[in-house]
């Protein structure tokens, strides 16, 4: 069986050529992936590839690969920059059989004959000195797809359709020059418009650090995905595409894969022979990982041990400490840190700014200068209820919890869910400064060596029991 070893050019830390945020990178993988989903479609074939995600792959390393691997034929994919604007393809300029001029001209004219329908220039067979091309022992050739940063060429390159047809043309191409032999039951060759794909998208995100850590999840799951940015009503989002079918059943099939992987948010894209691709559904983006402590989840501290903290500075604090836990809980707020928040806000339960103790308004809430004393609530119970939930309307775009009554008199002025971390109230809650955040989460660590001393301390005096009563 022919061994054929495509070669997406750059990965990883080489991004090849950079126009704006597209990078050749991506273009030249997600060509090859189509290229290799072809050959193997239709002809027998063995098909490796230097690399099938988005990885560091040095030229040595990919010439070192085909050529341990006996392979037959080297096939190299690029995207060009710099000027300039059309189709190329090169072999080595040194010593080399015939049959790599032949190969040539078969591939290079399938893939001319289809870019004609795209008007794009032919800029002709060349030879070059490539690393890759003078390094592998099998016959090889490069290929120069379109320009990146040629406005024209660009918005090619950003057409599915045309990908799909420069990468069908490519694999016949290959399978003419390498006489590959069809499978007994071939699926009809596609006409040069094809019908209708089915991409399954697991993920879409707006921040692309966020879809790599989507297509690294699906690596370790060793599922093949790309990366590629488009843009919706003027954002740009980045999909993770995980697969593209021809039949919707398969499609399915991936996508159910997926949501037992527990990528709950993974879709169909539908495109058609002549229409533009478009989701299933409204694209529904997949919500951007929360990074940093947040203000939603669990409390870990006793309220033994927070009541113990503020009196260490302050021993006639009020004793707040379990209506945070409850409350909080109720919320899925963390009470503990919500504590330290009122630590800090109060200093310490003092009230030496503008809020007065009788005011019960732990948090400030409304206090927006020295003449403006804030809110005030009926009971400390009320005020702690007040602190929660403005932090739940901070927190989360969540209805209250079933029953619970709105006490928070500036509960619908925030952005709802527009800080879902300590650390993000920054600039958010009132007068903060740039470290607001990080000054709770201090005060909250100090609560929690507190808690680990008393735990150590507890721990010793059981062993001083547990000796005493051996003696």
């Amino acid at each position: 069986m022919v061994t054929v070893v495509l070669d997406p050019g750059h990965g990883g830390s080489d991004s090849g050529a950079v126009y704006k945020q597209y990078r050749e990178k991506d273009f030249n993988l997600k060509v090859a992936l189509m290229v290799r989903e072809f050959l193997l479609e239709s002809y027998v074939v063995k098909v490796l590839m230097t690399r099938a995600k988005d990885e560091t792959v040095s030229l040595k390393e990919r010439t070192d690969f085909a050529n341990k691997k006996n392979a037959d034929y080297f096939f190299s994919i690029h995207h060009n920059a710099a000027g300039g604007s059309g189709f190329e393809s090169f072999i080595y300029n040194g010593n080399i059989n015939n049959s790599t001029k032949v190969i040539q001209g078969i591939i290079h004219k399938e893939i001319v004959f289809t870019m004609d329908k795209y008007n794009v220039f032919n800029r002709g067979q060349k030879r070059a000195n490539f690393y890759v091309l003078r390094n592998t022992r099998m016959n090889a050739m490069l290929i120069e797809v379109l320009f990146i940063d040629n406005e024209k060429d660009l918005k090619l390159m950003l057409n599915d359709k045309f990908l799909r047809d420069v990468a069908m043309a490519t694999a016949t191409g290959i399978a003419k020059a390498l006489n590959l032999p069809r499978k007994e039951k071939p699926k009809p060759k596609p006409e040069p418009v094809p019908g209708t794909i089915y991409k399954v998208i697991a993920g879409s995100f707006k921040e692309e650090e966020n879809a790599k850590d989507r297509a690294e999840m699906l690596a370790s799951k060793k599922i093949d995905s790309y990366i590629y940015p488009v843009k919706i009503n003027g954002t740009t989002f980045y999909r993770v595409q995980a697969g593209a079918y021809s039949e919707r059943k398969n499609a399915e099939e991936q996508v159910e894969m997926l949501v037992k992987l527990g990528i709950s948010g993974a879709f169909i894209v539908i495109e058609g022979p002549s229409e533009p691709e478009k989701p299933e559904k409204p694209e529904e983006p997949t919500p951007e990982p929360i990074k940093g402590f947040t203000i939603q989840g669990e409390s870990v501290l006793t309220a033994d041990t927070m009541n113990q903290f503020v009196r260490n500075v302050n021993p006639k604090a009020p004793a707040l400490a379990q209506l945070y836990l409850n409350i909080g809980k109720l919320y899925g707020i963390r009470g503990d840190t919500a504590f330290a928040q009122a630590i800090h806000e109060t200093n310490y339960f003092k009230f030496t700014g503008t809020v007065k103790p009788e005011q019960n308004n732990y948090a400030g809430i409304g206090t927006t200068g020295p003449s403006v004393p804030g809110a005030s609530f009926k009971t400390p119970r009320e005020g702690v209820l007040a602190h929660i939930q403005h932090l739940y309307a901070y927190a989360t775009k969540a209805k209250l919890p079933d029953g619970q009554v709105l006490v928070d008199p500036r509960f619908n002025l925030v952005a709802r869910g527009s800080a879902p971390t300590w650390v993000m109230l920054n600039g958010k809650w009132a007068v903060p400064g740039t470290t607001y955040g990080q000054m709770i989460l201090s005060i909250y660590e100090k609560m929690i060596n507190l808690e680990v001393e008393n735990v150590n301390k507890l721990l010793d005096d059981l062993e001083k029991t547990k000796q005493q009563l051996d003696e």
